[in-house]
């Protein structure tokens, strides 16, 4: 079904020409870069991201619209294509003969149905080499023939390396390195490290007060005892009699 690209002339026209004038303010184009080219009267272009930053491993949108004022044949047969590198760069996927290149096998999508003027491109798993520039390239035919026509800017992607950082737990796989390992080791031995000096000192004479302390209390103890039992002890008073001579 191909009701949305095969509309009358006069619409799509109109919607073609709404369309560049609503990207116009923002494009910040150049002579000779407007999306949308005169063609003996027709209006005709490609829209897509000026650029694009992802990090490796990721995966990246490239979203893009065309626009067109001929009137659409009887079978459309739209194609999508996509360039990379230059605007004559070679091909690395074409939709309708389901060709992807070998840099790309098994990390591209392709989000458009027929009869829609937008979709996107999708690149998972992002490589160093996948930074280039992009271009999205449509055919179809009208009553006046087969046209093609692309992207002129296409879409620069960039890939950054930065390194995603992970938190760090106290029980970690042992670094290859050698501080590596003694970070790792320090961790796991903070709970179980010998004491200073000076803390062995302080508890030595800690020690020391309490066993003196308590051999003080066991003499005490002792010594009250023995106190108690001399002072319980009966006392015997032997009186001297008194003489009396005969």
């Amino acid at each position: 079904h191909s009701s949305a690209v095969s509309s009358p002339g006069g619409r799509q026209t109109m919607g073609c020409v709404l369309l560049l004038l609503l990207l116009l303010p923002t494009a910040s184009l150049k002579a000779g870069e407007w999306p949308g080219r005169p063609y003996k009267g027709y209006l005709y272009g490609v829209t897509q991201p000026e650029h694009l930053e992802a990090s490796k491993g990721d995966s990246i949108t490239i979203s893009f619209t065309f626009c067109y004022s001929w009137v659409l044949a009887k079978n459309p047969d739209v194609r999508i294509s996509w360039r990379r590198k230059e605007f004559h760069g070679p091909f690395f996927y074409n939709h309708t003969s389901s060709f992807i290149h070998e840099d790309y096998k098994n990390r591209l999508s392709l989000n458009w149905k027929r009869g829609q003027n937008f979709g996107s491109l999708v690149i998972q798993n992002l490589r160093e080499e996948d930074e280039s520039t992009y271009f999205c390239r449509v055919q179809l035919n009208t009553k006046e023939g087969t046209k093609q026509w692309q992207s002129v800017k296409g879409t620069t992607v960039t890939i950054t390396h930065i390194a995603k950082t992970t938190m760090q737990t106290p029980i970690s796989k042992t670094s290859k390195t050698t501080t590596g390992i003694e970070v790792t080791e320090s961790k796991r031995r903070s709970g179980s490290q010998p004491l200073s000096l000076g803390a062995a000192v302080g508890v030595a004479l800690a020690i020391a007060v309490f066993v003196t302390a308590i051999l003080a209390l066991m003499v005490f103890l002792r010594w009250k005892r023995r106190r108690a039992h001399h002072l319980s002890r009966p006392f015997l008073f032997i009186l001297p009699l008194p003489y009396f001579p005969n």
